[in-house]
C-alpha cells in the first residue's frame, strides 16, 4: 500500500517531514504547496544548516521539484481550497504552514481524494483531536477524525515521559520547563513582535516565554488536565531541546524505580518513541535523533515523592518522524 501525501507549507517542518518520509517505501510525496518558488525550495531541501545535505539528488524543474529522479509538482496557492490535491491524487495532507489550524480553515483541504488532514501544530478550537503516538493514538476514530493534530514537538516529548511516570507511580501535579532552541517565531535581531521577549535577538539572548505543552498534555491525558503547567526558555541554539520535568507523585519512589519504568517503556510499548541515554552527552549529540524523547539517566532525581526528569529531543527530526508515523498509523486503521 502506497500512502500518497501532499504537503502545504515547505518550511522547517514541511521539509523535515519530507526528509523523514522520502526514504520510507510506503510513502510517496505527490505534491507540495508553498508560496516560495521551486528554485528556492529545491535549494533549501538540498542544503540544511542543521541537518546537512539531503542524501538524494534535488533540482528545480518547471512547476516542481525533481528528487532522486522523481517529479513532484509544486503550486503556490494562498487559499487551501485552490490547491490541486485532487489533480495530484493526494490521500493525506500535511498542513505545516502554521496558518490553517482551525477546523474551518483546515477543512478547506478536504475534497475529492483527500481523506485526512494532519496539522503539524496544536489545533485551535473545534472538533480537532490531538494525538501523541505512544500516549493516546488508540483513541483515533476513522469515522470521525478527519482533521487531527500531532500536537507540538515539546508535547511529543513531554507527554510520553509523563505517561510513563503517571502509569507507574501516579502524578498529583507537575511543572515542566523546556530549554528550547530558537525557532522562526523569534527575531534574529531586535525587531517588533507581539511577545516583547521574543522581539529580542534569538542569537544573543536566553529568552523566557510561554509554551502550550502542559495544556496539550492535558488533552491527550485528560485525567491530568489542570494538574500540569509549563514554561519555555529559548536559547541561542539552532536545533535540539530538552524538557526539565518535575512531578509530585502519589507515592515515594527511587531513582532506580524510575529508570526501570523508562527502560521497560523504551524496550516495549514506546520503542522508537522514547529512548534512554546513559552517556554524558550534550545537545549536538542528539541532532538527527528520530525519537520523541530521550531520557537522560544522569539527570533523573528522586526525593520522597518529588521527581525530576530531563529528556532530550530533536525538535525538528523527532517531530517530523512522528508526523510520518501518524500518517502510517492512520492509513493502517483505514485499511
Amino acid at each position: 500500500m502506497t500512502i500518497r501525501i501532499g504537503i502545504n507549507g515547505f518550511g522547517r517542518i514541511g521539509r523535515g517531514v519530507f526528509r523523514a518520509g522520502f526514504k520510507r517505501k510506503d510513502i510517496e510525496f505527490v505534491g507540495i504547496n508553498d508560496i516560495t518558488n521551486s528554485k528556492t525550495l529545491a535549494h533549501l531541501l538540498k542544503y540544511d544548516s542543521a541537518h546537512g545535505r539531503f542524501p538524494y539528488s534535488v533540482k528545480a524543474v518547471d512547476d516542481g521539484l525533481e528528487v532522486d529522479g522523481k517529479y513532484i509538482p509544486v503550486s503556490a496557492e494562498r487559499d487551501p481550497a485552490n490547491i490541486p490535491w485532487n489533480e495530484w491524487e493526494v490521500d493525506y495532507v500535511i498542513e505545516s504552514t502554521g496558518l490553517f489550524r482551525t477546523y474551518d480553515l483546515a477543512s478547506k483541504h478536504l475534497s475529492g481524494n483527500v481523506k485526512r488532514v494532519l496539522i503539524s501544530a496544536p489545533g485551535k478550537g473545534g472538533p480537532i483531536k490531538t494525538f501523541v503516538l505512544g500516549v493516546n493514538e488508540h483513541l483515533f476514530n476513522p469515522e470521525e477524525d478527519k482533521i487531527v493534530s500531532n500536537a507540538s514537538c515539546t508535547t511529543n516529548c513531554y507527554a510520553p515521559v509523563t505517561k510513563v511516570i503517571d502509569d507507574n507511580f501516579g502524578v498529583e501535579s507537575g511543572f515542566m520547563t523546556t530549554v528550547h532552541s530558537y525557532t522562526s517565531d523569534q527575531r534574529i535581531l531586535d525587531a517588533p513582535h507581539g511577545d516583547l521577549r521574543r522581539a529580542r535577538s534569538a542569537a544573543m539572548n536566553i529568552v523566557p516565554t510561554s509554551t502550550g505543552a502542559a495544556i496539550a498534555v492535558g488533552k491527550v491525558l485528560p485525567h491530568l488536565e489542570g494538574k500540569l503547567d509549563a514554561m519555555s526558555i529559548r536559547v541561542p541554539s539552532p536545533n535540539v531541546s530538552l524538557i526539565d520535568a518535575v512531578y509530585t507523585l502519589k507515592k515515594e519512589v527511587t531513582k532506580e524505580e524510575i529508570f526501570s519504568a523508562f527502560k521497560e517503556a523504551a524496550n516495549g510499548k514506546m520503542k522508537g518513541i522514547l529512548a534512554i541515554s546513559e552517556e554524558p552527552l550534550v545537545s549536538i549529540d542528539y541532532n538527527g535523533d528520530p525519537h520523541s524523547a530521550i531520557v537522560d539517566f544522569g539527570y533523573i532525581f528522586a526525593m520522597g515523592n518529588q521527581v525530576k526528569v530531563v529528556a532530550w529531543y530533536d525538535n525538528e527530526t523527532g517531530y517530523s518522524n512522528r508526523m510520518i508515523d501518524l500518517v502510517e498509523f492512520i492509513a493502517k486503521k483505514e485499511n
